[in-house]
């Protein structure tokens, strides 16, 4: 099925079975203004813990966890629309046990970081990343992105300092571009990603509930083992962001081209994608990112979903963990 047919069949009936087709994937707009680097950090106590910022020179706050020894390989996570840093934690936890010292952020707009209302595209979220990757003095790191975040690793990885990224995985990710144009003739309609807007703008909450209870896990294919904290913690996360952020980076995930960005990467890059995607449809995605990359490999996964992470952990943690033990 290619992504014209998934969307007539996902978006044209009601709003309702427009959300429940195929949600909000996870991109960016690629905008021209870097944003500039980050110049402070702080430290603020919250119980027994220790949550950690940057704030960059236009006064957004990053947040980001960083677990393990500083001296050990880092692993750097960048979730997908409209999540946070949180919906790594298996992941996290996973390879800080393996060794691995493993950091997450909240894009801005999202999760714990400001709730801005400008430099929501991908120009300054990778400008953000180069930020805190310069402000913890990264070296060899390995950077994973999911959906958006995927974007987010490629647009970053492409503009990175020599020595600072050692491979990269992009899973579920929406380069090299997702609406449909000339171009891109398998891309989803851009009227799609005008009904996410609507949605959002109508009753946000609503949205994000129906986003993962339907096609963002394949809780909607029948036999699902439907999980209702995924769900809940999936609503929680998106919530915390900002609406404004969020609209925003629909644009963002839905128009950006990537394509000039995956020539330039020379580096490993590890593509995982479930062909079963509601969300990023595969055909239009992995297998074509691939052909852009120089030194790619490419992992396709029957009948997983987009959030594949999160219901098949065991398969895609062992992957992933075999990919950065390689000598490629």
């Amino acid at each position: 099925m290619n992504a014209t047919t998934i969307a007539q069949a996902s978006f044209t009936a009601t709003r309702r079975d427009m959300l429940l087709g195929g949600s909000a994937a996870l991109a960016v707009a690629a905008l021209p203004k870097m944003a500039p680097a980050a110049t402070a950090e702080k430290a603020t106590e919250e119980g027994n813990s220790i949550m950690s910022y940057i704030t960059t020179e236009d006064g957004t706050e990053i947040f980001y966890k960083d677990w393990g020894p500083r001296d050990a390989q880092p692993i750097v996570f960048h979730h997908g629309w409209p999540l946070s840093a949180d919906d790594w934690d298996n992941q996290m936890m996973f390879f800080l046990g393996q060794g691995f010292r493993v950091i997450a952020h909240d894009r801005r707009g999202h999760g714990r970081s400001t709730q801005t209302d400008t430099g929501n595209e991908m120009d300054t979220y990778a400008a953000d990343v180069a930020a805190l990757a310069e402000k913890l003095d990264l070296k060899g790191a390995i950077h994973v992105g999911h959906s958006t975040g995927g974007g987010e690793v490629v647009h970053y990885v492409a503009r990175s300092k020599p020595g600072r990224v050692s491979k990269a995985v992009i899973i579920g990710a929406v380069p090299p571009i997702m609406v449909k144009s000339e171009k891109n003739p398998g891309g989803l309609p851009i009227e799609v990603f005008d009904g996410f807007r609507a949605a959002l703008v109508a009753n946000r909450a609503q949205f994000f509930r129906d986003v993962p209870a339907g096609p963002f896990y394949g809780f909607n294919r029948p036999g699902a083992q439907v999980s209702e904290g995924v769900i809940q913690n999936w609503w929680r996360q998106g919530m915390m962001g900002g609406a404004k952020a969020h609209y925003d980076c629909i644009k963002a995930f839905s128009e950006t081209d990537f394509t000039e960005d995956l020539k330039k990467i020379d580096l490993p890059v590890l593509v995982m994608h479930g062909d079963d995607d509601q969300i990023v449809p595969y055909a239009d995605s992995a297998p074509l990112s691939v052909k852009l990359l120089k030194n790619s490999t490419l992992k396709t996964y029957a009948g997983l979903p987009h959030g594949m992470c999160t219901t098949h952990p065991d398969v895609i943690n062992a992957d992933l963990l075999a990919f950065f033990k390689s000598s490629s």
